[in-house]
């Protein structure tokens, strides 16, 4: 099996939410490395009603599921980001304190943003197609970005004007409405989308269940897509004693299935904080319009989400 990998380590408090994010979500729905995948083209040999147990076999389950089925024909005609909405100004954040700001969500709003909500918006695809959205205020958004409103570094938010800007999504490249902040020292604005994703279609597997194991585990969100399609960053989780996760691709004519597990799990007393890695998966073919879904929960996987 063919291997290429890309990891980025954290811990933080963060990750414990994340993960449990993760199994609250499988419950609700219910009730490193980057391996090239297989190609699936054979029919499945499991129940569909029923949970797989071996990986591969929840893989091939995931992928004949929304093989044709009413989730796919959602996801082909939504909006689902595959990457960040956000577009910093020209030449990026100054220094460490701007980053810093930027990071912990810590703003300041000193000035007037536009009161009267826009009309509604269009977001077009660059390859074709499009689809009207409803307009998110400058207030929202603003206020989606503000996340600490203590003492230090922050950025300073002036105005805001309506404009557009460019995302990667699952359909390809979209020029989308968004808000242009001005912020104080920076002579470009800061670009957000001002439209929200659709929302997710309902999966037409069952979960495995609430609780991960070191051989299935649900995955976070993806990170971005490289532009030639040929490889997905996504976020995996794993502890503190065990080598590290591990993600392998089932790709068919309409989906790639990610199923994600942890590598070298040592039995013992261990340290419980978790680890966030960024896993960059290497693709046989470019992911194009294809579902990138997670083997555990059955869902599709994208940005922020």
């Amino acid at each position: 099996m063919h291997t290429t990998t890309t990891t980025t380590t954290t811990t933080a408090t963060r990750a414990v939410r994340l993960l449990t994010a993760l199994a609250l979500s499988a419950v609700t729905a219910a009730a490193v490395t980057g391996c090239g995948g297989e190609h699936h083209t054979g029919p499945s040999k499991v129940r569909p009603d029923r949970p797989a147990t071996r990986p591969e076999d929840r893989a091939r389950q995931v992928a004949d599921a929304w093989d044709g089925s009413a989730a796919a024909a959602t996801w082909g005609k939504g909006y689902y980001p595959m990457a960040d909405a956000v577009r910093l100004p020209d030449g990026g954040l100054h220094g460490a304190a701007d980053r810093h700001a930027y990071e912990t969500g810590t703003f300041e709003l000193r000035g007037t943003l536009p009161a009267a909500p826009r009309p509604g918006g269009v977001v077009r695809w660059q390859n074709g197609g499009s689809l009207g959205m409803p307009i998110l205020s400058a207030r929202e958004v603003y206020t989606s970005l503000v996340r600490d409103s203590g003492p230090g570094p922050r950025l300073t938010v002036t105005g805001a004007r309506p404009g557009e800007t460019t995302v990667v999504t699952s359909r390809g490249r979209a020029t989308v409405p968004a808000w242009l902040f001005t912020v104080r020292g920076y002579d470009t604005p800061l670009r957000i989308a001002a439209v929200s994703p659709s929302p997710l279609p309902r999966t037409p597997v069952r979960p495995l269940g609430p609780e991960p194991t070191d051989e299935q585990a649900p995955l976070g969100e993806v990170v971005d897509v490289a532009p030639d399609g040929r490889s997905v960053t996504v976020r995996a989780t794993h502890g503190s004693c065990d080598d590290g996760p591990v993600v392998k691709t089932l790709e068919t004519a309409h989906s790639v299935v990610l199923s994600a597990s942890v590598a070298g799990a040592r039995d013992g007393i261990c340290p419980s904080n978790l680890l966030i890695e960024r896993v960059r998966v290497t693709l046989k073919s470019p992911v194009g319009g294809r579902a990138l879904l997670d083997a555990f929960t059955g869902r599709p996987l994208t940005h922020g989400q």
